[in-house]
């Protein structure tokens, strides 16, 4: 029924309901009138798709007609570019032609081209020499130079958090955090610094259940305040007797402001760099006895964690496996339908020049873009908010003096619940330490638009069912967090990424992706979220997560072959089919719509997603999240109705053939394109 009693002119209704076997007693869809439009959804902004990095060769298999063919007729509008290789601890060389600040070496800062003499089809990440951390989120490949067992190497800070570059009173200080498997007695450091070394630092251990702890603190060894350090190596008697801890902390106040012999940058002055570093308990005879493992690969090193990286690189360390699709390819392949892409810049391993410099090449070839996204998932990657906030602002405003009406916004976080790591601040929130670094600095105007992603499950073991019911309220936690934090409410909110899981997994490639995202894409829509960005739009293949009973899929509209060609539509490539084109078609307002079938904790069974079109006709988005029965729902529209439907009528994942011959089984009902066979299957 109408919830407002009155009567209402249906010009049309569309259904689209996911079913199962069984057939309980009916219930009811109400849709509320009353209490007034939620939202506007617009048919060329509200639902888009993310186009993320890929590896050796991919993006030339990738990019053909044929699959940019097949990814748009998922109906799926604007696309939001991401960065893979600020995950993976790389500067990212949006253009192959640039310079150098040290031409003569080709090393050093990059800025790109403007104007470059060749189209801008493949562009790579850079591996950073200067690296501290151990492990990232991308390929995973890379080391920390901290303990790589070379004392030629070495970790630097980022030369931008400087007051120079800042505008701040003061440096912000830097630190490395060294994490054990385990507590290890610590009484002894040794230091290899480089240059510049540090004058004034504190080495802390961590006293707390674990680094997530609200009663955790840094607490600084009885030895370990040093105020007048001399570079070099340094061995320091942190305590007479050993304190055992799982982390430790060396806190970087004060710079030397001394540059390596030779340089000739300024930024090579700019921070804090040290070489090697030894921890552990002294032996009988007063030597270390060093419980820091030291290798040059992630598996043979204790794993370091630092506030900042040195954006310093060579052209030897281009990263062949790490491609990003060039601009000139994405524009001209026609995959962003001349609607306007949301264009990243790197920021946490990047500099505010080359920022700049790859606006001004965007707006020289005239592509449409509205809005610059800073940061991809800088929580994740441990740098505290303000340092963040700090570099954010350095590059809004270089990009604003080349632009100053163009929309900047950010920051991707990796999840809308991000808390801060081994921080003994009361407020544990990343977010609130971010806008509340903004506020401090007049500056939350700088925030256009806000980012994050939106991936509800790690973990992909046990009932689905559980987890389709569950979504819905870890949305609403999401958001809420988003509030109390401070995020404004009068800018758009933008899901930059969305999917089942960051993780690989087989409810991936099972007809429950198609629900979940259709679920998160209008439930972000019904709660005033401006636009959602689906991960997943290149033709991929299955890969196993973490844990075995996970299975193995993907986040993947199609299918590919060990071509790359797309051959066999995934169910998310109908559920967006039947989102953009069956239910929301030319946009229209959101009304509040709700059913009575309900499981024993008050969990709805179907959601509703109601829909009144400009031309006055209703559409229904139902999605049954109830995998052991169908259920029949009387509708609030009289006459006859046209229904799409899309479930395991339509589509099923054969496991079996799957783990045997890593095979896909799809079956079609009346929907879908002509080219697509009755019945296909993938042999890998």
């Amino acid at each position: 029924m109408l919830a407002d009693g009155t009567s209402a002119l249906l010009l049309l209704a569309t259904v689209a309901l996911v079913c199962a076997a069984a057939a309980p007693p009916p219930g009811r869809v109400t849709i509320d009138l009353a209490a007034g439009p939620l939202a506007t959804i617009q048919p060329n902004t509200t639902f888009g798709a993310a186009l993320d990095g890929m590896g050796r060769g991919e993006v030339a298999r990738t990019f053909t007609a044929f699959n940019i063919a097949r990814m748009k007729a998922a109906g799926l509008g604007p696309v939001s570019y991401r960065l893979r290789t600020e995950l993976g601890i790389e500067a990212w060389h949006w253009s192959g032609e640039g310079k150098w600040s040290d031409p003569r070496h080709a090393r050093g800062y990059w800025v790109g081209s403007v104007h470059p003499r060749r189209p801008v089809m493949t562009t790579w990440g850079f591996a950073l020499p200067r690296r501290g951390d151990t492990i990232d989120q991308a390929g995973n490949t890379g080391y920390s130079r901290l303990d790589d067992g070379d004392r030629r190497t070495f970790w630097k800070s980022n030369p931008y958090l400087d007051p120079r570059y800042t505008g701040e009173a003061s440096a912000r200080p830097q630190w490395v955090v060294v994490e054990f498997t385990h507590d290890e007695a610590i009484g002894a450091a040794r230091i290899d610094w480089a240059a510049p070394f540090a004058r004034r630092y504190q080495v802390q251990y961590w006293i707390g259940a674990d680094e997530y702890d609200d009663q955790g603190r840094w607490a600084t060894f009885p030895g370990g305040a040093v105020n007048a350090g001399k570079g070099g190596r340094e061995t320091l008697v942190l305590a007479a007797t050993p304190i055992r801890t799982k982390f430790i902390r060396i806190l970087l106040e004060d710079s030397s402001g001394l540059a390596p012999v030779g340089a000739t940058d300024p930024r090579d002055a700019i921070g804090f760099a040290i070489g090697e570093l030894s921890l552990g308990a002294r032996g009988p005879d007063g030597a270390l006895i060093d419980a820091v493992r030291h290798g040059a690969g992630r598996d043979s090193q204790t794993i370091m964690h630092v506030s900042s990286t040195d954006p310093w690189r060579r052209a030897i360390d281009r990263d062949r496996d790490l491609e990003q699709p060039g601009f000139d390819r994405v524009f001209e392949s026609g995959l962003t339908r001349g609607l306007p892409m949301m264009v990243p810049v790197g920021v946490v391993y990047d500099t505010p020049e080359n920022a700049a410099a790859e606006i001004r090449f965007l707006e020289a070839r005239h592509y449409p873009v509205r809005q610059v996204e800073l940061g991809e998932e800088p929580d994740g990657q441990y740098i505290a908010a303000e340092d963040f906030g700090a570099l954010y602002l350095e590059f809004a405003d270089a990009i604003h003096r080349v632009d100053p009406n163009i929309a900047l916004g950010g920051p991707s976080l990796q999840q809308a619940i991000s808390d801060v790591w081994l921080d003994p601040t009361t407020d544990r929130s990343w977010t609130s330490h971010f806008i509340r670094y903004l506020k401090g600095r007049g500056r939350l105007g700088d925030l256009a638009f806000f980012t994050f992603e939106h991936y509800p499950f790690d973990d992909l073991c046990g009932p689905l069912e559980d987890k389709l019911l569950a979504e819905s309220g870890l949305m609403d936690a999401d958001l809420a967090r988003l509030r109390a934090d401070g995020v404004p409410p009068e800018i758009p909110w933008i899901i930059s990424e969305y999917g089942f899981s960051a993780f690989g997994g087989e409810p991936e490639v099972r007809i429950e992706s198609a629900l979940i995202n259709a679920d998160i894409a209008a439930g972000f829509a019904g709660r005033g979220g401006a636009a959602a960005y689906l991960f997943g739009y290149a033709p991929d293949s299955p890969w196993a997560g973490a844990r075995p009973c996970g299975g193995a899929g993907n986040l993947m509209l199609w299918q590919a072959g060990d071509d790359g060609r797309a051959r066999w539509p995934m169910p998310t490539f109908w559920g967006a089919r039947m989102l953009t084109r069956d239910w929301a078609g030319e946009g229209g307002t959101l009304f509040s719509a709700s059913t009575d079938v309900r499981d024993e904790q008050g969990r709805a069974l179907v959601a509703a997603y109601a829909l009144r079109r400009p031309s006055g006709a209703w559409r229904l988005l139902l999605i049954n999240r109830d995998p052991a029965a169908a259920h029949r729902v009387s509708l609030p529209f009289p006459g006859p109705l046209a229904t799409v439907q899309y479930g395991a009528g339509q589509y099923a994942w054969d496991a079996t053939a799957a783990a045997a011959i890593r095979a896909a089984t799809c079956r079609r009902s009346g929907v879908g394109l002509p080219e697509t066979p009755s019945i296909c299957r993938s042999v890998r």
